[in-house]
């Protein structure tokens, strides 16, 4: 991530704001080891994982917002945060792997891109408040918890005027009852509608809505054919 933030913008520690030349992202991670070592585990059973394409949702939503200060949550191997940084936004990206962040880095080098890479859980990255124009969280996988944390890490991530977006698969938040993949149950998940939900008389709607998504070549999740887009924005 390149951006403006100064000392007395970030949490008063910091490790987790990784160097990415550092090659190693397990040193200075906060939030839950079991969640890191899953997803590590996931990443390091594939070469890639994702298709290195950024997302289309992404693409055809940020057409109209001139860039700022962009944070992405669950960057995963990278391709958003490069496509932003590479489109003129100061980018912050963040992810539970360090697998995937180390594969992210790698990328970004390649590509010449500036990011800055935070290796955390959402809801424990202690990210500056309300210091982000765009929020993006692309098919994110964030557990639920009963204070609703990492529903109200996302809202609170965003500057006033700037945006969020939210895009996920479609349908998946309507499958409560039934464990899939392997133990995967979407229960445990947040999904747009709970974000929608929390938004107050501050936030504009822009977008909510299914539409068909832009697959990419290649990567997990293709099978996915529709999304769901909630993009907002914060007025105060």
């Amino acid at each position: 991530m390149a951006d403006d933030t100064t000392a007395e913008d970030l949490p008063a520690s910091t490790d987790s704001f990784t160097d990415p030349s550092a090659g190693s992202f397990t040193d200075g991670y906060v939030g839950d080891p079991a969640v890191r070592d899953e997803w590590d585990g996931r990443y390091s059973e594939h070469h890639r994982l994702w298709s290195g394409q950024p997302n289309g949702a992404l693409v055809a939503e940020t057409a109209d917002l001139a860039p700022g200060r962009a944070l992405d949550v669950g960057c995963g191997e990278g391709a958003d945060a490069i496509w932003l940084a590479r489109a003129g936004w100061d980018v912050t990206a963040l992810e539970v792997s360090g697998v995937a962040l180390a594969r992210a880095a790698a990328h970004a080098r390649d590509a010449g891109a500036d990011v800055r890479w935070v290796h955390a859980g959402l809801a424990e990255a202690a990210l500056p408040p309300a210091s982000f124009d765009l929020v993006s969280a692309q098919y994110p996988a964030l557990l639920r918890t009963p204070d609703a944390a990492a529903e109200h890490a996302l809202l609170a991530a965003v500057a006033p005027g700037g945006v969020l977006l939210l895009v996920h698969h479609a349908g998946m938040d309507e499958h409560h009852a039934e464990r899939q993949d392997g133990g995967f149950d979407p229960a445990d998940y947040v999904w747009p509608s709970m974000v929608a939900a929390l938004l107050g008389d501050d936030w504009r709607v822009e977008v909510d809505e299914e539409r068909p998504r832009v697959v990419p070549e290649g990567g997990a999740g293709a099978h996915h054919t529709d999304d769901v887009v909630l993009r907002a924005r914060r007025l105060r």
